[in-house]
């Protein structure tokens, strides 16, 4: 048996008076009482509770021990209360990672919402076009344009949203003409499937980068100024005054968005909130 256990029956026995009581609380023979009680004293190498069929007495080694008892009971409750309290309130530092473009219009503003009331959690935010290792970069939470092939990840699909190609705002140059303002995470050759709105034909345009910038924000930035044509989110586009779509009888495929987290037992409540969170302001920004 082992030791928190014999504390706990030691201390049912002294606190309820008897053994035949303390028997009928634990829902326990009176003879395994009785042999763990001489068990535990026959381990200590003393006497802690003297007995008569009337009553029985603590020792004072029998009263030292108590009192370690109720202690270590105290130190046990406590620690599930605690924990219990960890999982109904969220806290602790919660690191997310996302591409740029959905970090700044998407997440931010549905992290700040759902973690104001909850002081105790720490945003740990890491914007990055690439796909980080969750594991090896301490991340909770990735959200991720498209599927990951990582079997070691659980994975929701979140939404979907559309990217438009855009161009400046009355800008009078031929298809042949406009130069692509590439992000970095596409490459110097970019393709794109298009399919017409009415007749649903399907092309391919190929480009080649003339220009490049490392975040969406300079991409559009570019594109407003007119050096050339880019692709930008429609949450993001709509915005801008300044923009407007290139070809617009063509629609690009859309994008789906994922969530995905490490946690291979019950999702920490920080991590469920944040999913939750960025699903419903995804739904609201594509409607």
């Amino acid at each position: 048996m082992n030791k928190h256990k014999q504390m706990l029956i030691f201390k049912t026995i002294v606190e309820a008076g008897s053994i035949t009581k303390a028997a009928e609380k634990l829902e326990l023979s009176k003879s395994v009482l009785s042999t763990h009680l001489k068990q535990l004293e026959s381990s200590l190498e003393l006497v802690l509770l003297k007995r008569t069929t009337r009553q029985q007495s603590l020792t004072p080694a029998g009263e030292k021990f108590y009192a370690h008892c109720v202690s270590m009971n105290d130190i046990v409750s406590l620690a599930w209360d605690d924990i219990r309290r960890f999982s109904s309130e969220p806290s602790g530092t919660l690191a997310i990672t996302a591409p740029n473009a959905l970090m700044e219009h998407l997440l931010i503003p549905a992290l700040s919402k759902a973690f104001q009331p909850f002081p105790k959690v720490s945003l740990k935010l890491i914007a990055d076009d690439h796909k980080l290792a969750l594991m090896q970069n301490d991340i909770d939470l990735a959200i991720r344009v498209g599927s990951s092939p990582d079997s070691n990840y659980k994975q929701k699909k979140i939404g979907e949203f559309k990217d438009w190609l855009c161009q400046a705002s009355s800008t009078q140059t031929t298809p042949a003409e406009n130069r692509y303002i590439a992000n970095q995470w596409q490459g110097n050759i970019i393709k794109h499937t298009v399919t017409h709105c009415v007749t649903k034909e399907r092309l391919t345009w190929e480009f080649t980068a003339h220009h490049q910038a490392n975040s969406i924000n300079q991409v559009a930035l570019m594109v407003e100024q007119g050096l050339g044509i880019g692709l930008i989110p429609e949450f993001i586009a709509m915005k801008n005054p300044n923009i407007e779509r290139y070809q617009p009888q063509y629609e690009l495929e859309k994008n789906s968005a994922y969530a995905l987290h490490p946690y291979t037992g019950p999702t920490p409540k920080s991590v469920q909130l944040a999913i939750n969170a960025i699903e419903e302001k995804l739904r609201e920004m594509t409607v």
